[in-house]
C-alpha cells in the first residue's frame, strides 16, 4: 500500500534531505520524496505520526491534511519552482498557468489561497519575485536588464519601482548595502 502525504514548508533540497533523513531515522519505507510531498509503504501507528509530526515541526515543517491546506501549499511550490528553480520563460499570465498546473479555476485557487495565507497570490508572487531579486543582485551575475527579462518586467523601470515598493530602496542600493537581508522561502505567505 503506497500512501501519499503532504508536507507543508518544503521548499528546497535541504528540506527533501531532512524529510527523507527524518523517515529513514523512523524506520519508515518511503519513496518519491518531493517538494511537498512523500510517498509512504505502509500505513504509521497513531504514536509513530504523532512522533513523526513532532520531528517534522523541529525541521520546520508539518504534516498536513486538510484539502485547501495542500492545494495552498501546491500554489506556492508552483510559484516557488517557477521563479526561483526553473530556467524556463513563462509566456502566458501566471493565473492561466496557475489553472493549468493545478485543474483548478484560478478563481477557487485565488479564493483558497487567501483565506490561507490572507495573501493574494499575486502578492505572494511578487513578494517571491523580488527575493529572487534579491538574490540575483547579491549573486551579482546578471544586470538588471537580464534580471528583468528572466523575472519576466515588462521593464527595468517596472522591476525597480516595485522592488522599491516593496523593500524602500532602490536594487543598485540594495546591491551595494552590507545589510542586505533576504527572506527565507519557507517564511514567505505562512500567516
Amino acid at each position: 500500500m503506497i500512501l501519499k502525504i503532504y508536507i507543508k514548508n518544503m521548499v528546497s533540497s535541504r528540506c527533501k534531505n531532512e524529510l527523507g533523513q527524518i523517515l529513514t531515522d523512523m524506520g519508515i519505507p518511503h519513496q518519491n520524496v518531493e517538494l511537498g510531498s512523500v510517498e509512504i509503504l505502509r500505513e504509521l501507528s497513531l504514536i509513530q505520526e504523532l512522533d513523526f509530526k513532532n520531528k517534522l515541526k523541529t525541521s520546520g515543517l508539518e504534516l498536513m491534511d486538510d484539502h485547501k491546506t495542500i492545494l495552498c501549499e501546491k500554489i506556492k511550490l508552483v510559484v516557488i519552482d517557477m521563479i526561483h528553480y526553473s530556467d524556463e520563460n513563462i509566456k502566458v499570465n501566471f493565473s492561466v498557468f496557475l489553472s493549468e498546473k493545478l485543474n483548478h479555476n484560478y478563481t477557487y485557487l485565488s479564493n483558497v489561497f487567501r483565506s490561507i495565507t490572507g495573501m493574494t497570490i499575486q502578492q505572494f508572487i511578487i513578494i517571491n519575485k523580488i527575493e529572487r531579486i534579491k538574490e540575483l543582485l547579491l549573486y551579482g551575475e546578471l544586470n538588471l536588464s537580464e534580471i528583468s527579462y528572466k523575472l519576466n518586467y515588462s521593464s527595468i523601470a517596472h522591476l525597480s519601482n516595485q522592488f522599491k515598493k516593496i523593500t524602500g530602496i532602490t536594487p543598485s542600493s540594495y546591491k551595494n548595502t552590507e545589510l542586505a537581508q533576504r527572506i527565507p522561502l519557507e517564511e514567505i505567505g505562512n500567516a
